[in-house]
């Protein structure tokens, strides 16, 4: 969908939200939470204390790593922008003037210009996306063998409207792109906290960069972006993991080879075989697209439920870079498929999904919801392990005791 256009006055006001003060964040005035993380320490540190955001479960302070509680997922399909989860590769301004803010367009391009707000939001139609925001690894912390990395539980994950500039206008503001063109490259604000680390730098293939749903945009949720989220402008990729998501935008490059750099060519990447944890030197690909997923979000493991009686289950569910085929209920040897909920927001949002079992005669061990997307692919029963925890998609399981 198209939305009026960005004024000045909004993006300003946005610059509001950019106090991350030292005091607030070092004193963590929440609570516990146990995410249940089988391969090591499991209780997180929970506050309010940071700007803009309700209770959120602390992975790390800085640069921050936040994680919603799974309650947040509860209603709707719309992520509050208060309980979207924060992921920083590195060190972020804490103040970011819009005024003074410009995107470098450069490399294999006809002219290179460097662009105020005001020009990139004067580079073509205003374009709103529904699509769900995912770290790679989000779910890191339940494999089993454990693995290296953020001990993320499910909630690194959101679901937002992110509205901007299609990419592929930006670029046109540069005359456009060589016809040799490979990779479009980003990078941000964000700088390595030691001498020497590389900058965190992500490129997308030239078709992709040139779709009509890869943005700049600078507002999720018919809000300016916060200071946490990228303040003033951020790349949106629907369908693929955060990380391509470049927070802060300040340049992009045009290649017209592939990417070397750190973050595309050493890490956020994954095995093209089946591996084991003793498994080395095999060949690796960059992680991409998502695979769907879905989740129980009505009840938790260990829940007890009225023996005897009808029982409705309710979660949500994603399809990844695909819409959303089907949800099923599953158990062991079993299945039942689930009702979905409207499609209302596109093939890249969450949606809802709801059961109703008839008659609950025992224990229900071990049932998870499995979605499949519009190519066929479905969530696996057994977890497909790799040794970065990356694109976890298996079944969700828990065990409800009735009573």
């Amino acid at each position: 969908m198209t939305e009026g256009r960005l004024t000045r006055r909004a993006l300003i006001a946005g610059a509001g939200t950019t106090a991350l003060a030292a005091p607030a964040l070092a004193k963590l005035g929440g609570g516990m939470i146990d995410l249940a993380l089988p391969g090591g320490p499991s209780l997180r540190p929970t506050t309010p204390d940071f700007p803009g955001k309700r209770e959120m479960i602390v992975q790390r302070i800085r640069p921050p790593l936040l994680e919603a509680p799974m309650e947040a997922f509860r209603e709707g399909v719309i992520t509050p922008n208060d309980r979207h989860f924060v992921r920083w590769n590195w060190a972020m301004p804490t103040e970011v003037k819009a005024g003074e803010h410009r995107v470098a367009v450069g490399g294999a391009v006809k002219k290179a210009v460097s662009l105020t707000l005001d020009e990139i939001a004067a580079a073509g139609e205003h374009v709103s996306i529904v699509a769900v925001n995912q770290c790679a690894g989000n779910g890191r912390g339940l494999s089993t063998p454990r693995v290296t990395g953020t001990q993320w539980g499910n909630g690194a994950m959101a679901c937002a409207k992110w509205t901007g500039v299609r990419l592929r206008d930006v670029l046109a503001k540069a005359g456009g792109i060589s016809p040799r063109a490979k990779r479009v490259r980003f990078a941000g604000l964000d700088v390595p906290l030691t001498d020497g680390a590389p900058q965190f730098i992500k490129s997308l293939p030239t078709q992709m960069a040139q779709s009509n749903d890869v943005l700049v945009a600078w507002a999720m949720n018919d809000e300016p972006l916060s200071i946490l989220h990228g303040f003033p402008l951020r790349i949106v990729v629907p369908g693929w993991f955060s990380t391509y998501w470049v927070k802060m935008l300040s340049t992009i490059e045009v290649l017209e080879h592939e990417d070397e750099s750190h973050y595309m060519a050493d890490t956020y990447r994954w095995p093209k075989v089946p591996v084991t944890p003793e498994s080395k030197d095999f060949p690796t690909a960059p992680i991409t697209a998502m695979p769907p997923r879905s989740f129980i979000t009505s009840h938790a493991d260990g829940d007890t439920v009225t023996k005897g009686t009808p029982l409705t289950l309710e979660g949500l569910a994603f399809g990844g870079d695909k819409g959303l085929a089907k949800v099923e209920l599953v158990g062991d040897g079993w299945s039942v498929p689930c009702e979905l909920g409207p499609d209302e927001h596109g093939p890249y949002a969450f949606r809802r999904w709801s059961v109703t079992l008839p008659n609950v005669s025992g224990n229900l061990t071990g049932i998870g919801a499995k979605s499949t997307n519009a190519n066929g692919l479905s969530q696996p029963d057994a977890l497909v392990w790799n040794p970065s925890g990356y694109a976890r998609n298996v079944i969700e399981r828990i065990t409800l005791v009735a009573q």
